[in-house]
């Protein structure tokens, strides 16, 4: 073979190493950053919990891999789980809401917006609520709407704190008033859950925008969010159209509401659980660690049949 030859059979085989590192790309073993644009193997990105080792940007990530986070292994129950949305208004566009859903929840795999349930947390019993933004923008309809509501309500009865964290467009159009209702309906449960004298955190996390941001998401003890996360109620060109004048570069970033006051601290989400656990254990220090979900087998009759009412 002469060297031209090989030069020119090295030319043809350029274009396929360059559509198998495509494809290994393709197959999820490196993730691209979206503020950097660093490569990171994947596996080494999910042990930092989808924090960039180069630029510390929190990619978004869904309720299964929060859950995950948060939770101790194998001791995750969920609550609520059958709940899934209907079409009281018979709402249309494009396609009508119920094509919508069920394409969504092929999708995801999940029933709506938000997932809820208890669980141990470095060893301290909690409620969690994770909104999911891969579902319809975690808009928050009534089924989002009931979820957090019976959570919030368990944690009451149970003495347990509740973790929310909140992802979302904001209040899900296609149901109207019936998804505006649900502000009030979640934040008349944490009135009595605050009542009860126990802890209730929400985490902000990017984006949190719209009827979420109005309500319980602000409605926190303590209000936590990740770093360099989007939060506010309506969208910056609105606020800039309706004031006439420019805003802020890091309006609405986590940071410009930290050091106007509205909430009270950034974690990064590799410091998230641990910090979680130390303001559990200082608001509750009555509620020692487990170290296994014996809760629901030391419940009286009298208990369980309560819980069964209320969660069915």
């Amino acid at each position: 073979m002469s060297l031209f030859d090989w030069f020119a059979n090295l030319r043809k085989s350029e274009p396929n190493i360059q559509q198998q590192q495509e494809r290994e790309i393709a197959d999820g073993l490196w993730t691209k950053c979206p503020a950097c644009g660093v490569l990171t193997y994947t596996k080494d990105l999910q042990a930092n919990q989808f924090v960039c080792p180069e630029c510390e940007h929190h990619l978004v990530i869904d309720s299964h891999k929060r859950i995950s986070q948060l939770i101790d292994s194998q001791t995750w129950q969920p609550l609520g789980d059958n709940l899934a949305a209907t079409d009281p208004l018979k709402f249309r566009d494009r396609k009508s809401y119920s094509e919508r859903l069920k394409e969504t929840q092929a999708k995801t795999g999940l029933k709506d917006a938000v997932q809820t349930g208890i669980g141990l947390l470095a060893g301290f019993p909690i409620a969690l609520g994770v909104m999911d933004f891969s579902f319809m923008g975690g808009s928050m309809g009534s089924v989002v709407g009931e979820k957090l509501c019976r959570l919030i309500e368990y944690a009451t009865f149970n003495h347990l704190s509740v973790i929310i964290v909140c992802a979302s467009g904001g209040a899900r159009m296609q149901e109207g008033m019936l998804s505006l209702m649900q502000m009030a309906k979640i934040s008349g449960a944490l009135s009595l859950h605050r009542e009860a004298g126990l802890l209730y955190i929400p985490i902000l996390t990017h984006p949190t925008t719209g009827g979420v941001t109005a309500s319980f998401a602000m409605l926190g003890d303590l209000i936590l969010a990740e770093p360099k996360a989007t939060i506010g109620f309506a969208g910056k060109r609105v606020i800039e159209q309706t004031l006439r004048e420019k805003l802020p570069e890091d309006f609405q970033t986590s940071e410009y509401l930290l050091e106007h006051g509205f909430i009270d601290a950034i974690v990064p989400r590799t410091e998230l659980k641990s910090t979680l656990a130390q303001l559990i254990k200082l608001h509750q220090p009555f509620c020692s660690p487990l170290r296994e979900t014996t809760s629901n087998q030391q419940q009286s009759k009298e208990e369980k049949s309560h819980l069964s009412i209320g969660l069915t």
